[in-house]
């Protein structure tokens, strides 16, 4: 049954798996801030599959099942084979995206086939393993968010004091290799480090969803800033209130898995920040675009008036809306565009269906002829002054 609202604060299963959520969102959101900055979303994805085969090795070998000993046996799979994948894009001409695709499907598929025979085993029953598999956050204990923590600060450490070599890294490798930095060890520690990241999250979302939690917060992040500092935090709260959110949604709502819940609402910041982010948000790019079209009607609308005015020698001379609906806009567009003209002064509604470009719009679209033909130093129209009234005229 789904806990009260006054009782979750109380709640020892609550609070233990929104903090292992929370701490997954946390160092999901830093690494994977550097994996999206560099094209490698798909790394997270190979890796959770990886370090499959190295949970089952690690029970095989210990007959442990405590967190520290599975876990480790998963960062050490995940980094052979992230290992590979770099041997593999060096050593032959097998592009990034097949070796990850390769290592995914080869290591997983021996994970499923230990995973297989542990279950076949007498005293094993599966060891519990399969959780690691679509995860289990309501398993979580309090030794395991310490293991989690500890996973979180080794992460957190290596960006803080390696700030300044993974942004040389993530944006001009090569300028990194002129000033002499090792850049391999630091494309190796980089790796080890979303290993590492994704290796604590499992027990939360299970491998399967691991790599939306490495990829969600950092990509809804990038929407929001072009800087690397800002987005590295962005995507950290991101993943930090993904985390929070799913635990609290989960157990609110009876029989609602944890993990991916978590993944939900991860996915629906990402939803959210691309259709509302100020800078490359869809429905900010629309409303832009709609305010240029605008623009360029009522330029374009602007010009044609002071045209038809050039031609008649006056700006007293009204022009019904149907000659500017000549230019193919429609007839609400046109009406639109000159009320909005007429509100900053820049044409007159001369009778009911006519209008005519006011000295101002036509300053605005001639600025070099202002004055010089149309009007005179009055602001009347030079065509509507009367014949014979000039110097020198009987």
């Amino acid at each position: 049954m789904a806990l009260a609202l006054p009782d979750l604060a109380l709640d020892y299963t609550l609070r233990t798996v929104a903090l292992g959520a929370m701490l997954l969102g946390l160092s999901s959101g830093v690494v994977g801030t550097y994996a999206v900055l560099r094209r490698e979303s798909l790394l997270g994805d190979a890796m959770s599959h990886a370090a499959l085969p190295g949970i089952a090795l690690a029970f095989l070998l210990t007959r442990s099942k405590e967190t520290a000993v599975l876990l480790a046996g998963a960062v050490a799979a995940g980094w052979l084979g992230s290992l590979l994948v770099n041997a593999i894009t060096r050593t032959t001409r097998v592009k990034l995206d097949s070796a990850l695709g390769l290592i995914l499907s080869v290591f997983f598929g021996f994970g499923l086939v230990l995973l297989t025979f542990i279950q076949k085993q007498p005293d094993a029953s599966q060891a519990g393993l399969d959780r690691f598999l679509f995860g289990q956050a309501a398993s979580l204990l309090r030794r395991d968010v310490i293991v989690m923590g500890a996973g979180v600060v080794a992460v957190l450490l290596a960006v803080l004091l390696l700030w300044k070599e993974f942004k040389l890294l993530v944006f001009d490798p090569d300028f990194a290799r002129v000033l002499g930095l090792r850049v391999r060890l630091l494309e190796v520690i980089l790796t080890s480090m979303i290993v590492l990241a994704i290796v604590v999250g499992l027990q939360t979302v299970g491998v399967v969803l691991m790599s939306a939690m490495v990829v969600a917060p950092a990509a809804a992040a990038r929407q929001w800033t072009d800087r690397l500092g800002l987005m590295v935090l962005l995507s950290a709260l991101f993943g930090v209130v993904a985390g929070m959110t799913g635990a609290l949604v989960s157990s609110l709502t009876p029989r609602l898995p944890t993990g991916p819940t978590i993944v939900l609402v991860v996915s629906g910041l990402v939803l959210v920040s691309l259709l509302f982010a100020p800078n490359r948000g869809l429905v900010w790019n629309w409303a832009r675009e709609r305010a240029r079209r605008g623009q360029v009607r009522a330029e374009g609308m602007l010009r044609q008036l002071a045209a038809l005015a050039e031609h008649h020698g006056s700006l007293e001379h009204g022009h019904p809306s149907a000659v500017l609906r000549a230019s193919g806009w429609s007839a609400d567009q046109v009406v639109q565009v000159l009320h909005d003209l007429e509100s900053a002064g820049y044409v007159r509604q001369v009778s009911a269906d006519r209008w005519a470009i006011t000295a101002t719009g036509m300053a605005r679209v001639r600025p070099a002829t202002e004055g010089d033909d149309l009007s005179d130093g009055a602001g009347h129209p030079a065509a509507s002054r009367p014949e014979g009234t000039g110097e020198g005229q009987s």
